[in-house]
């Protein structure tokens, strides 16, 4: 018997589709979010052992003492800011802004880590600039750029960023160039691959664009906060 024609499957709505980019990259980054919270507490466990050694002595020095209960404190409230941030993942605060620097800085120090795992080197040319953009649009479509080009290119690569401004807009560019040397020790993602239609929802819920050059060279025109907010 013949089969019949199947019917394409109907796209998804854009708040579906949204919701399962967002989920998507959170799984994605679930390993390096766990790095980033674990940092600052395994240093606690040490300084605690050794505090303990030094009060098993028959006359402690208070000074030491004092330096390694100061020492967690230190590390404790780092643990608490480590925490307080991954929320802002999970559940963005409205309104939230970061400097082009800063939020640069924040989705490369977040995937540091697996990108080198991986096979890929970064280089950031992303210049101090004045101007605030939305916390969440960096967070969120930023890093999702970043995860979906070194998806689409095989490693060793790197990948440099740069920045400019528009007087409306940041515009964000993210190149990958392969390179040669190892291919990282990664054997695979902790989840699927992003796609591009992954990007671009997340893109469409942050009022971000995208201009793409071919399958390695990838714009992100993001709005300056205070244009958002006018």
């Amino acid at each position: 018997m013949a089969s019949l024609p199947q019917e394409p499957a109907p796209a998804l709505p854009a708040s579906i589709a949204t919701e399962a980019a967002r989920y998507a990259l959170l799984r994605r980054l679930a390993p390096s979010i766990r790095h980033h919270l674990v940092v600052n507490l395994q240093p606690i466990g040490m300084i605690y052992e050794v505090m303990d050694r030094r009060l098993s002595a028959p006359e402690p020095d208070l000074g030491d003492l004092h330096n390694s209960a100061h020492k967690i404190n230190g590390f404790a409230r780092a643990a608490l800011q480590s925490c307080l941030d991954v929320v802002g993942w999970l559940a963005p605060e409205e309104g939230a802004v970061t400097t082009v620097g800063d939020g640069v800085r924040e989705c490369l120090s977040l995937l540091a880590t697996s990108l080198t795992f991986r096979g890929y080197a970064v280089r950031n040319d992303a210049a101090a600039m004045e101007g605030e953009v939305g916390r969440s649009a960096m967070r969120n479509v930023a890093t999702a750029a970043i995860i979906h080009l070194t998806d689409e290119t095989r490693a060793p690569a790197e990948l440099a960023l740069s920045a400019q401004q528009r007087p409306a807009a940041l515009v964000l560019t993210l190149v990958m160039r392969p390179t040669e040397g190892e291919k990282g020790f990664s054997t695979g993602t902790s989840y699927r691959n992003l796609t591009w239609a992954d990007v671009e929802a997340l893109a469409s819920a942050e009022s971000v664009q995208l201009e793409r050059e071919g399958s390695q060279c990838l714009r992100l025109v993001i709005p300056w906060a205070a244009q958002r907010n006018r």
